[in-house]
């Protein structure tokens, strides 16, 4: 019994061993660490991301996500957990988006409509037009008073503030959330299709937004800018180009 024993034994001890050099990451939308806890450089970065896609490399990188209102955001203080003040129900979504999932706080904390987020030791925070980079540096300094030096984590757990208008000759006209990057074609039909009255021309009518970086200091957009889709040239495949991508604000009109 002792020579069966011991290797059972053995074979459990090293078991524990190896579960301590394993973690099992948890998925989220996107993440960001105060900047003094991050070792490698956004030049670095850049610089191996070139020398690996070569040149597909020069297509454009997405702007970092810009934080707005009714976000959900997670923020983590290294072995101490979440710093959301507490979890919020479910809310069911708003009219003109049924076929949207059921949006809520979950574990993480929302930012209300005053552009404020409340977390635990340092109360409610201003976080509106920030990057979570830029949350991640600014609540590392708020949080030294507490924990002396910590490691900050700030992740997007929901995306509310980003939405756009469909309106007219749609089955399903409304507001919806950018969760994902849509074109117009993709937005029509998630609104379900043309009714049989349209015309298959849209107008798309698109607002200076502070949640897209760069666009509040272009004099040029102050007064909006328009754009027409033909869905008749694009089932024929021309003018491609006009189907565009979506962004925050944007008003889509068909005809």
């Amino acid at each position: 019994m002792k020579a069966y024993f011991k290797p059972m034994l053995q074979f459990s001890v090293f078991m524990m061993l190896l579960s301590l050099f394993f973690v099992v990451p948890v998925p989220g939308a996107q993440a960001a660490e105060s900047n003094r806890d991050v070792a490698v450089s956004d030049e670095t970065k850049e610089q191996y991301r070139m020398e690996i896609l070569g040149d597909r490399a020069q297509i454009p990188v997405d702007p970092e996500y810009v934080i707005g209102y009714r976000d959900i955001l997670y923020v983590e203080v290294y072995g101490e957990g979440s710093m959301a003040v507490s979890a919020g129900s479910a809310t069911v979504g708003q009219p003109g988006e049924a076929q949207d999932f059921i949006r809520g706080r979950g574990t993480g904390a929302e930012v209300g409509t005053d552009g404020r987020v409340s977390l635990r030791h340092i109360g409610d925070v201003y976080v509106v037009g920030m990057t979570l980079t830029q949350l991640a540096d600014y609540l590392q300094r708020l949080y030294r008073s507490v924990y002396g030096d910590p490691i900050i984590t700030t992740s997007l757990v929901q995306s509310n503030s980003r939405q756009y208008t469909v309106m007219g000759q749609v089955r399903g006209p409304g507001v919806f959330h950018l969760d994902y990057p849509i074109t117009v074609v993709k937005a029509i039909a998630r609104a379900g299709g043309f009714t049989e009255w349209a015309n298959n021309r849209v107008t798309i009518i698109r607002q200076v937004s502070e949640l897209v970086p760069g666009e509040a200091g272009d004099q040029h957009l102050d007064q909006g800018q328009r754009f027409d889709f033909d869905y008749r040239d694009f089932l024929r495949g021309r003018n491609m180009e006009s189907n565009i991508r979506l962004e925050p604000g944007d008003v889509i009109v068909v005809h």
